[in-house]
């Protein structure tokens, strides 16, 4: 039977690059992978075609024999039919670009592990603005107190497996490839219990509850995650814990909002202090300040208080922009009204710049 080329099975041209050859045996051998096509003859059958391609065409040498002589440029030696593999693993080509893929392909066997878990996390404006510290309840399994977390009954010690050396895993081979498989042994333990507990059944483990202090820097935002390394499930013996992912949700503030390290807000000033100036009370992260405003203040005028936004993780912080909305007074008293009109005739134009300016370009319209 006939091989196909090199190059049809890879899909790239004869003029390919390293890179471009590395990037096709990637998405190939993740597509015709045997864990993501159990059963599959033809899938696994593929995946020994582009792994014997991509061993000829990422070696210097046997692409220049294989350019000018084709298969018949091979030796035959080693490895698949027709290719000489120089004594290389093809699971070690694997694994150096996959890494630790598909649970512990290629020689290096993987220990067991417990796992991931994830706590959303609630915190407010401020909170998430300047950081803080929360201690938190996480449900997870916890070292069973009836055996002190042997899983023997007679709470000694058990002996590691012989058969998986206590990883709890053995690497089984098939064709071109190694993959992982729990023990048979020792079910997966890395140890081998005769006589197990009777209220954790071998596991060492029962359900329970931890309490962890979890530090939330400033600046995070929602959908922020925290990750804290070995402190999701526990793994069984030999293994190693998962993690715990932290998801931040930060809560809407009836004040402030949020524009990158900034933070903004409003505060309405009435007509009678905006127009002679003074002092106005602002809201901020840390409690109420007086802010100066001049005399004649507009509406929709931004004051900047520095240093009072968001913290920076360089130790700096944003600022917080106050937008003052001027209103003017309504349900006037005949006296009040009086009075704004002795104000209004006393006024003129140069009172009013932006006023007079546009009185002025009315009247050009008129003269056109």
């Amino acid at each position: 039977m006939n091989k196909r080329d090199y190059y049809e099975v890879l899909g790239v041209p004869r003029g390919a690059g390293e890179k471009a050859i590395k990037a096709a045996y990637r998405k190939l051998a993740l597509k015709f992978h045997p864990d993501r096509n159990p059963g599959d003859k033809s899938a696994e059958d593929m995946f020994k075609q582009v792994s014997e391609a991509y061993e000829v065409l990422s070696d210097a040498q046997k692409r220049r024999a294989y350019d000018q002589f084709g298969h018949a440029g091979l030796s035959g030696q080693g490895g698949a039919p027709g290719v000489d593999f120089g004594g290389a693993n093809i699971n070690d080509v694997f694994s150096d670009i996959f890494g630790g893929m598909f649970g512990g392909f290629g020689q290096k066997q993987q220990r067991a592990q417990g796992a991931h878990l994830r706590y959303e996390l609630t915190i407010s404006f401020a909170e998430a603005a300047r950081g803080t510290r929360r201690t938190l309840t996480i449900p997870r399994d916890v070292v069973c107190a009836a055996c002190n977390g042997t899983g023997s009954r007679d709470k000694v010690k058990p002996p590691v497996c012989n058969t998986c050396g206590g990883g709890g895993t053995v690497s089984v081979r098939q064709g071109f490839f190694t993959v992982s498989r729990p023990c048979s042994a020792c079910n997966g333990r890395g140890v081998l219990i005769p006589n197990p507990c009777r209220t954790c059944r071998g596991t060492t483990f029962m359900p329970g509850d931890v309490q962890l202090s979890v530090t939330v820097p400033p600046g995070v935002k929602t959908g922020t995650r925290l990750r804290l390394a070995g402190e999701g499930q526990p793994a069984p013996p030999g293994g190693v814990p998962g993690d715990l992912h932290i998801d931040l949700v930060v809560e809407k503030d009836p004040w402030f909002e949020r524009d990158d390290y900034d933070i903004t807000c409003k505060a309405p000033v009435d007509f009678a202090h905006a127009l002679p100036g003074g002092s106005i009370e602002a809201p901020t992260l840390d409690g109420k300040v007086r802010m100066k405003i001049p005399p004649g203040t507009r509406n929709g005028h931004i004051f900047r208080l520095r240093g009072k936004g968001v913290r920076k993780p360089d130790g700096g912080a944003g600022d917080q922009l106050v937008t003052v909305e001027v209103e003017s007074p309504t349900q006037l008293s005949d006296r009040q009204r009086h009075l704004v009109e002795q104000l209004r005739d006393a006024l003129n134009s140069s009172n009013y710049p932006a006023v007079k300016e546009y009185q002025d370009r009315l009247r050009r319209l008129d003269e056109n």
